[in-house]
């Protein structure tokens, strides 16, 4: 591909993270909406955070501050599979494959040995993860259903599923 046609240089966030986290939910690389406003999961129509609001009994309309805090206070943690990527848009399918470099996962899990859990929220996250990362940490692994807004299922089903596996592993 020629370099004029490589998408813009995408950078991940530090983990959103406390200690004692249990669960750690992984997406593939933030938004970009998600890049302007400096927040996982910042699309408005993006389903995170009321599905965990309903999980965790916080408002999913509290500023992000208040919102992260009580995510972290109750054992979760939230990190991207990606920690740099080229990408024009926001959808996984547009990540350039030759551009991916994962996050240091042997560092995370070293400093946070209380995860036991850990969710890809879709599918990019999941494949990218097994395919870039070597880290063999004992924790269980699952895919949840995306809650981006191009994952085209609806609201109930996604917080259907979300509760009975998030629920059945709560930190």
């Amino acid at each position: 591909m020629s370099g004029s046609l490589r998408g813009p240089r995408v950078a991940g966030f530090a983990p959103l993270v406390a200690p004692g986290a249990r669960v750690l939910f992984l997406g593939n690389a933030p938004s970009v909406l998600s890049l302007q406003r400096q927040q996982y999961y910042g699309n408005p129509r993006n389903a995170f955070w009321p599905i965990m609001a309903q999980l965790c009994g916080f408002d999913a309309d509290a500023p992000y501050e208040w919102r992260a805090a009580a995510l972290t206070s109750a054992g979760y943690a939230v990190w991207d599979v990606l920690a740099f990527c080229r990408r024009h848009g926001s959808l996984d399918a547009a990540v350039e494959r030759d551009s991916m470099v994962a996050n240091d996962f042997e560092t995370f899990f070293g400093a946070y040995p209380t995860i036991e859990r850990v969710f890809f929220t879709g599918g990019a996250a999941e494949a990218n993860y097994r395919r870039l990362v070597s880290v063999t940490a004992d924790v269980a692994y699952a895919r949840l259903p995306s809650t981006s807004p191009a994952h085209t299922v609806s609201f109930a089903v996604k917080l259907a599923a979300w509760r009975a596996a998030v629920l059945e592993s709560a930190p």
